[in-house]
């Protein structure tokens, strides 16, 4: 046990950390920018930045680690660097080269090499260089009363079943998405050994970690079916967040435009052909009413050349990729948020972070995607918006025109009352902490 008159040491290993940019920082390091509050020490070991491979970058992520926080990086071996060089490219490709352009016979080599040799993913080649870390600490005379892996990428986890075997460490197991279930698994072409050895690693994780933390309902599902050795009570949904630091900001609502806002990636495969074709015909309608859609972040071609088949040229703003603090702005200074949720396997699920952020602007949110999923049900729970299917045309029509009347009597629709503070970062990383010391 712990002694009751120190804080309790929690060793945080994450890919993922400031620079890298993008969604799959922000878990980690919100948990420890709150931890010490609630008396955990955490030190972080993470990948060297000049060796890593980001898909995306944000310098002003570095301000939310605490000062006090002992940040520990090492090297990798991985193989963007011969993926950049072969295929010309600069960044390296999201979620296992998926979205990538199918007709290449390079992306099809590269997904099927990614899918068939290096298992679970190709950022493994870190692992040794952090249990090589991790003993380092331990014979110096470190000591720690828990480690928490976080992934993506899943490898990392395979860090966290190597050191419950050596030290016995108490491991709380971060898992941000499905592993197997991914959505985009099937494309990574596994051959039947390569799909074995990676649903063996994902059930020696659940088994064995002492603590499974989720983001949604439905992922934990998932997960406790996985083996009957599995206990379901150990899988936590601990979900995302949103840091009250980062609202700061008051709201300012456009009183010349009707501004719906979406952040963060957007492809075909979130199917908004009908909801643009509804904004299109809605601005048709009312010629006087300034209705326009804004995307900020990484957009595809095919979404962009769908806005612009329905006519929606003149009401649409594509804003590149922004640091987290802009993006939050732009969620200040909107009228309303839009939410879509990918026409995928397991997208019930899907539990986005920026649903919390987008609960934190206290916009109207509305959400295209699968009646009945976490997150239909998150902002039925919160009374922040509605969740319209992808194909319900006459549905999101009657939601822009809704939009539209109540603009027209005050173009601030913000809502009413407090933010949902059972969703700030602080509470949910004082749930963790309870978890840390058990």
């Amino acid at each position: 046990m712990p002694d009751s008159a120190r804080p309790l040491r929690l060793l945080v290993i994450t890919y993922y950390w400031p620079p890298s940019g993008g969604a799959g920082v922000q878990r980690s390091l919100k948990f420890v920018k709150h931890l010490p509050g609630f008396g955990v020490e955490p030190t972080v070991l993470t990948v060297d930045p000049a060796q890593a491979a980001y898909p995306v970058l944000d310098e002003s992520l570095a301000a939310d680690v605490p000062a006090g926080v002992r940040v520990i990086r090492t090297s990798t071996f991985e193989p963007f660097d011969s993926y950049k060089r072969l295929t010309g490219r600069r960044q390296v490709p999201y979620g296992g080269f998926v979205g990538e352009n199918k007709a290449s016979r390079s992306q099809q080599l590269f997904k099927f090499v990614r899918g068939n040799l290096f298992i679970p993913d190709a950022r493994r080649g870190w692992n040794r260089f952090v249990l090589d870390a991790v003993a380092e600490l331990v014979a110096a005379g470190e000591q720690f009363d828990a480690v928490l892996t976080s992934s993506p990428p899943h490898s990392t986890q395979l860090i966290g079943l190597e050191l419950k075997r050596r030290y016995g460490l108490r491991w709380l197991a971060d898992l941000r998405d499905p592993w197997t279930d991914i959505y985009y698994y099937k494309e990574l072409n596994h051959l039947p050994p390569a799909r074995w050895l990676d649903a063996r690693y994902e059930r020696q994780v659940l088994e064995q970690a002492d603590v499974v933390l989720v983001t949604s309902p439905h992922t934990k599902r998932i997960f406790a079916a996985k083996s009957p050795n599995i206990d379901p009570a150990k899988i936590q949904v601990l979900p995302n967040g949103y840091d009250e630091a980062d609202f700061r900001e008051l709201s300012q609502p456009p009183t010349d435009a009707l501004l719906v806002t979406h952040t963060g990636t957007i492809s075909e495969t979130y199917r908004l052909e009908q909801l643009l074709a509804a904004a299109a015909e809605c601005a048709r309608r009312h010629p006087d009413v300034p209705l326009r859609l804004r995307f900020v972040g990484k957009v595809s071609d095919g979404i962009r050349q769908q806005a612009e088949a329905v006519g929606l040229a003149g009401h649409v703003e594509f804003v590149p990729f922004v640091p987290h603090h802009e993006s939050v702005g732009y969620l200040l200074r909107s009228t309303a948020l839009l939410l879509a949720i990918p026409d995928v396997a397991n997208n019930r699920g899907i539990l986005p972070g920026k649903v919390f952020e987008y609960l934190a602007a206290n916009k109207p949110i509305l959400c295209v995607g699968p009646i009945g999923s976490d997150a239909d049900l998150l902002l039925r729970e919160t009374g922040a918006g509605r969740t319209l299917p992808p194909d319900a045309y006459a549905d999101l029509l009657d939601a822009f025109e809704g939009l539209v009347a109540r603009w027209r009597i005050n173009p601030n629709l913000d809502l009413p009352g407090p933010r949902p503070t059972q969703y700030s970062r602080r509470a949910l990383t004082e749930r963790l902490a309870g978890l840390v010391g058990k």
